[in-house]
Parts: structure tokens; sequence; C-alpha cells
């Protein structure tokens, strides 16, 4: 085997010295794309695959409605009203609960799909054909702050991101100014912040709070949004000052997440007070769209511009929006007195709810906005007490409308009368993803390394529901 023929130092330097340039090259623009990142690290990315969904918008109906007076009627429960159970009760209950307890409200069958939805939801029913309607959800947890962690993080048990947090880690914000995930009045119960955080995902992928469930929903606005004492360019002055020292921090001590952090809130924070004040601003709404989300009427008012605002964030770039019905502890949880309870819930969302699916629709919004409606679990189809119904995560119904969910459907079923999760059985891990996969992202790639491992929204579960997609 014929051998090399032996070279100098300065012929090895010579022949190969364009590869030292190319390998600094590469070093100079690594150094530019982390400074970038700093900058803008919610700049969109692109998803795994093509999306049906950019954005979702979710419905949140804190408390736990009930399935089988809304989305799910049973026959066989209105004919055994007041029987005991024909089948076992789960091992563990919230709460001692005793014989059948029959709808309160008629169930009709609307739009082409024929699906039935109960008097308690007129406005919403003439919107079915729209409707995806999940009737096999569950879960495990009975009690409010588990079941509500699971649905917004993953985990009854575990401090993790969110979905909306999952999501802006992912894909990013459409609009620089404006965060990439916002709750609009969210409940500090429950669970509370750890429902919108980030966890140990990067700090900008949390969610900005607007309000919170304890106050009306015209002050729920981002607390100090215009300085009144400093211009903005007296502002702009003092903010490169800052991150001027801050960078100067990071090149001498290196990486640090927490400043990093740090300096793209005061960079969004800035940006915000521009885009913001006129986002919030519905006066130039006409007055057919403020009646379509029912701000004429104070049952509705409320809720109704929650939903307005949904729409023109999602409108505007805003990658993930929660809305949250609720008062400061739990709007539907009806363990006594149901028909006055879920008459009174659905007689304030009802309205803003189809509202809202018609104005995404006329705009051309609802095709790749996913709206997701539903609570942390549904209820009991045995009574508590006389006139209640008592916590129930083994069977419940959530839907879909929009950003390729199948419209006009019903998916899954429950039993006879309602209480197991029995045909077709989606989890909650699986319809986490399910909203991902709409959204372009495969949930077993979406990962971030934590603590030696990696972590993703699903952990170790889910399956994407085919027989959801359009």
């Amino acid at each position: 085997m014929p051998t090399l023929p032996p070279f100098s130092r300065r012929e090895m330097l010579r022949n190969t010295c364009a590869g030292f340039g190319y390998l600094a090259l590469q070093g100079a623009l690594g150094l530019e794309s982390a400074k970038a990142a700093v900058i803008d690290p919610l700049a969109p990315k692109l998803p795994h695959f093509p999306a049906k969904a950019k954005r979702v918008i979710f419905l949140l109906m804190k408390g736990g409605p009930s399935q089988v007076d809304t989305f799910d009627p049973k026959p066989m429960l209105d004919r055994d009203h007041g029987k005991p159970p024909p089948f076992a009760l789960p091992r563990v209950k919230f709460a001692e609960t005793g014989n059948l307890l029959k709808s309160p409200w008629k169930f009709r069958n609307y739009g082409q799909s024929g699906l039935p939805v109960s008097d308690l939801f007129p406005h919403v029913a003439k919107h079915v054909d729209d409707l995806c309607v999940i009737r096999s959800m569950h879960g495990t947890n009975p009690a409010h702050g588990g079941a509500l962690l699971k649905l917004h993080t993953g985990s009854d048990t575990l401090v993790r991101p969110s979905l909306g947090s999952w999501v802006s880690y992912g894909l990013g914000t459409e609009n620089s100014d404006l965060p990439a995930f916002v709750t609009i009045c969210p409940t500090l119960a429950h669970g509370g912040v750890s429902n919108w955080g980030s966890a140990f995902l990067p700090a900008h992928c949390q969610g900005t709070p607007l309000g919170n469930a304890s106050i009306p929903a015209a002050q729920a606005v981002v607390r100090h949004i215009q300085n009144k004492m400093l211009s903005p360019d007296m502002q702009r002055s003092q903010l490169d000052l800052v991150s001027q020292m801050n960078h100067a921090h990071l090149d001498a001590a290196g990486a640090n997440a927490a400043l990093e952090a740090r300096i793209n809130s005061f960079e969004l924070a800035y940006r915000m007070q521009s885009t913001l004040p006129d986002l919030q601003d519905i006066s130039g709404e006409t007055e057919a769209t403020r009646k379509m989300y029912g701000l004429d009427d104070p049952v509705t008012a409320n809720f109704g511009r929650q939903c307005l605002m949904a729409r023109r964030f999602a409108e505007s770039g805003v990658r993930f929006v929660q809305v949250t019905h609720s008062d400061s502890f739990v709007q539907w949880d009806q363990h006594g007195d149901l028909l006055k309870g879920h008459t009174k819930n659905a007689a304030e969302v009802d309205k803003p709810i189809a509202g809202l699916l018609a104005d995404l629709k006329s705009r051309g919004l609802l095709e790749d906005t996913l709206v997701v409606w539903g609570g942390e679990f549904g209820r009991t189809p045995v009574a508590q007490g006389t006139d209640g119904r008592d916590h129930n995560p083994h069977g419940f119904t959530m839907w879909l409308a929009g950003g390729g969910s199948k419209p006009g459907t019903a998916y899954g079923a429950t039993d006879d009368y309602g209480y197991y999760a029995a045909v077709d059985k989606v989890h909650i891990h699986d319809l986490h993803a399910t909203i991902l996969h709409l959204l372009g992202l495969d949930h077993l790639k979406l990962t971030y390394r934590y603590a030696g491992r990696d972590f993703r929204l699903t952990d170790v579960a889910g399956e994407v529901v085919k027989g959801v997609l359009a």
C-alpha cells in the first residue's frame, strides 16, 4: 500500500487555512444567532409538518359542565329517572350520590348534521354543523385543582408547562408586538398561575394574563401598559442603556436564562405599549358586532367582551388565547340546584360563543383557528342530594370547531347513562396530542431537555385522535 508523502507544518497550515476561516465564520454566525434569539425568541417557527390551524382559542368552562345536560343526550337516563344506577360506581368518588337523575332540559336535533343539543344552548346549536363534539373524554382526577392542572398541563401532580406555553415554545408568535399566549380573566384558584405558566420552559413562553376571574372583563387589562411619566423616546433611551449593561453581563458571565428572559420581557413590554391599548379598545367595533357578542345585554356582556377580545387577539397574531368563564371560585360546579345554576351559566356564554363562531367564520378565520370548548371534567348522571350532580372525570364532553377539526360530527360515546367513556375513549393526553397535531406539531417531537430527560406535554402517553380530523 503506497504511503502519503510527508509535509511540513507550514504546508499543513497553508492547505487547511480555508477550513479554519470557515470554522471562525461558523462561530461568528452562531454568536449572532444567539444574540438574535435573545432579541426575538418568539419569532415565528415552522411547524413539523403542514398545519391545519395557526392558532387556538380555548373556551374554558370552569367547574365542570354536565355532559348529559348539554351535548350528550341519554334516553335511558330519562327512562330510569329515580332508580338506582344499574352499574358499579367508581371506587373513589368525590362525594356520595344517589339515584339516577334525568336532565331537566330537552334535546333537539339541529343543522344538516342533525346533532343533538340541549335547550341550554339554542344559539350555539345554530352552529352545530361547525362543531366536532367529543363525547368520550376522560381524565384521572375528580378534584377541581388536579383536573384543571391535568387539562392545562398534562399533569395533576407535578409542575409542568401549560398547553399554551408549549404552543408558544413550538411556534412562536405571528406578531412580534404581542405575546404568543394570552389568557383573559383566568381563575386564580385550583392551580392558579400554573394553568398558564411555563414551568421549566423559557419564561417568554408563559401566558400573559389580562385581569382575573374576580373582576369585570372591561377592567381586564395589562397593568402599567402606558407610562404617563416618560415619553416613548426617553423610555427607549433608558431601555437601550439597560440592554447594553445586561448584554455586557451576558458577554462576561455567559448564558443566563433568567437574564435573557428579563431582556426579552423589557423589549416586548415596550413594543406592547403601542399595540395593546388599541387592540383592547373595542369602540371601533360596529353595533351589529357588539350585539352579536351580546354586549348590549348585562347577562352576556361580560363573557361576550372576553370572546370579542379573543377574536381581536387571534386576528392580530396571538398564537394561543384562553377565555375563562368563571366567578372567583367554580362557576359550573352545581352540586345542588342544577336547574338554576346551569341555566344561569349557559345564558351567560351561549350567545357570546355563537357570536365568536359566526364572527370567525365571516372573517375567514375559523378555517385556521381551532376553537376548543369544555371544562376540567363532567358531572355524574346520578344525583347528589336531590337536584345536583357530583364531579365526574370518567366520561364527559368537549367540542372543537374550525382549525382542521371534522365539522358536524360526534366522536366517541359514553355508556347508556353517561357515566363512563365507553366507545373510542379520548384521554386528556390524546386531546393535547390532537391539538398539537392540528397546529402542525408532532407531540412526540415537541420536547424540552430538563433535569436530565426530554419532557413533552403528553409525557409518555397520548395518541392523535384521527377520527376528529377533517
